[in-house]
C-alpha cells in the first residue's frame, strides 16, 4: 500500500513538472517573436542610420583629390531639357576602302584599337597594277625615243637636212607620249602603287583615332566602293539634341549646355550649341541642335543616349537660391546627401532636400547653410568610406 501511494505521488509530481515546463515553453515562444522583432527593428535602424561624422587622413584626401567650395546664393539660369544621343563629327571620321578591285592579303584593323595617321591597316593585292605599270613603262620608253628623235631633227634643221614640218611633227609626238606616260604614272599613284615594286597596295589610316568598325578578312575579294573599316577621332564628338517646335524660339547658337548620359548618371559633360538645324522632322516635329563635347576620360561612345540642359540665357525672376553643384550630390541609403567639411580632415554627412536643377547646379531647399564648405571632388571616395564603416558596424 505504501509503495502504491509513493508511486502515485511521483506520478503527480512528474505531471506537474511536465505541465510547468510546457507552459514555460509556450511563454518563451510567445515572448520570443516580440523580442526578436524589437531586436530586428534595432538592427534595421542601425543599418539605416549611417555614420554622420567621418575623419579622413591627409594622405587619402590628397590621393582622392578631395576639393571643397563654399555655398553661395545665385540666381539659377532657365534651361531647356533636350533628349539626344552621341554622334561622330564627320570631319573626324574616315571610312577605309580600296581604290581598286583586288583581294585582301593582310588585315591589321582591330576594333577598339587606337591608330595613328599613316598606320598600315589593310594590304590588298591588285591585278590592275601589273597592267597599268606595263602601260606606263611602254609609254615612257616611247616618249624618250620620240624626244630623242625630235632633238636630232632639230639639230639637222640647222644644216638644212631636215624640214621644219618634220621637226614640229616629231616634237608633237614626243609631247603626246610624255603626257601619256605621266597619265599612267598618275593612275599608279591613284591606285596607291609605285612605278616599281610589289603588285599590292597598303591602305593606311588617314587620321588619328579609334577603329570602331571592321569588315575585312584575309582572302576576301574587294571592290572599290566597299568599306573595309571605320576610324573615328573621339577627342571631340557631337551630342545631337532634339528640339521641339515650342522650344525653338528659346534656343540660341553659342548657348552653354551640360549633357547627362544614361550610361554615366554621376558624370556631366559641358559644351556649347554650335548649330541648330534648318529643317523640321516631319514625323517627330523636332529640329536637331548640335552640341560639341570634349571626351574627357574617354567615356563617350557613339550612340549613347542622354539629356542635355541648355541655357536659354534668361534668369529666373525669383530671389537668388542656395545652390550646390551636381557633382557634390550622391545617394546613400536611398537619400540625397552632401559631404560638408568641418575641419581639415573631418567631414559631416548632410541629408539634403533638392529643388530645381539647371546647368550642373541644384537648388538646396533644406539640409545646408550658406557659407558651409561642400565637397565638390572626391565625393565617391568619402561615400565608399561611409559605407565601409557602416558595414563594419553591422558585423559587430
Amino acid at each position: 500500500m505504501r509503495r502504491l501511494l509513493s508511486a502515485l505521488r511521483l506520478a503527480v509530481v512528474l505531471t506537474a513538472c511536465h505541465r510547468s515546463g510546457t507552459q514555460q515553453d509556450k511563454d518563451d515562444r510567445n515572448s520570443a517573436p516580440a523580442s526578436s522583432a524589437r531586436s530586428g527593428a534595432r538592427d534595421d535602424r542601425g543599418h539605416e542610420e549611417l555614420p554622420h561624422d567621418l575623419t579622413v587622413s591627409t594622405e587619402v584626401i590628397a590621393n582622392a583629390g578631395i576639393k571643397t567650395a563654399r555655398l553661395v546664393r545665385v540666381a539659377l539660369s532657365e534651361a531647356l531639357s533636350l533628349p539626344g544621343e552621341i554622334a561622330a563629327d564627320p570631319d573626324r571620321l574616315a571610312r577605309i576602302s580600296s581604290p581598286a578591285e583586288g583581294r585582301i592579303e593582310e588585315v591589321k584593323l582591330r576594333e577598339g584599337a587606337p591608330v595613328k595617321k599613316g598606320d598600315a591597316l589593310v594590304v590588298i593585292r591588285v591585278p590592275e597594277i601589273a597592267k597599268v605599270r606595263a602601260a606606263h613603262f611602254a609609254t615612257q620608253s616611247k616618249a624618250k625615243a620620240a624626244r630623242a628623235n625630235a632633238e636630232r631633227l632639230r639639230s639637222l634643221l640647222g644644216e638644212r637636212l631636215a624640214s621644219e614640218q618634220a621637226v614640229l611633227d616629231a616634237e608633237a609626238e614626243a609631247d603626246a607620249l610624255e603626257v601619256e606616260a605621266k597619265s599612267t604614272a598618275d593612275q599608279l599613284g591613284a591606285i596607291g602603287a609605285a612605278a616599281s615594286g610589289a603588285f599590292s597596295i597598303t591602305l593606311r589610316a588617314p587620321i588619328n583615332g579609334i577603329v570602331v568598325a571592321r569588315d575585312a578578312v584575309v582572302g576576301q575579294p574587294v571592290s572599290a566602293e566597299r568599306v573595309l573599316g571605320t576610324v573615328v577621332d573621339l577627342e571631340q564628338v557631337w551630342f545631337l539634341a532634339r528640339v521641339f517646335e515650342k522650344d525653338l524660339g528659346q534656343l540660341k547658337i553659342g548657348a552653354n549646355a551640360e549633357v547627362h548620359l544614361n550610361a554615366y548618371p554621376d558624370e556631366h559633360f559641358a559644351g556649347t550649341v554650335e548649330y541648330i538645324g534648318q529643317q523640321i522632322d516631319s514625323v517627330a516635329r523636332t529640329v536637331t541642335a548640335r552640341i560639341r563635347l570634349r571626351n574627357h576620360g574617354g567615356l563617350l561612345r557613339l550612340g549613347l543616349f542622354g539629356t542635355s540642359q541648355v541655357s536659354t540665357g534668361a534668369r529666373e525672376p525669383a530671389d537668388p537660391k542656395l545652390v550646390v553643384g551636381s557633382s557634390s550630390i550622391t545617394e546613400v541609403g536611398g537619400k540625397s546627401v552632401v559631404f560638408v567639411r568641418q575641419a581639415e580632415t573631418q567631414f559631416e554627412l548632410h541629408e539634403v532636400t533638392l529643388g530645381k536643377e539647371a546647368l550642373g547646379r541644384v537648388e538646396v531647399l533644406a539640409g545646408l547653410r550658406e557659407g558651409e564648405e561642400v565637397v565638390t571632388d572626391g565625393v565617391f571616395t568619402l561615400k565608399s568610406l561611409v559605407l565601409k564603416g557602416s558595414f563594419a558596424e553591422d558585423e559587430h
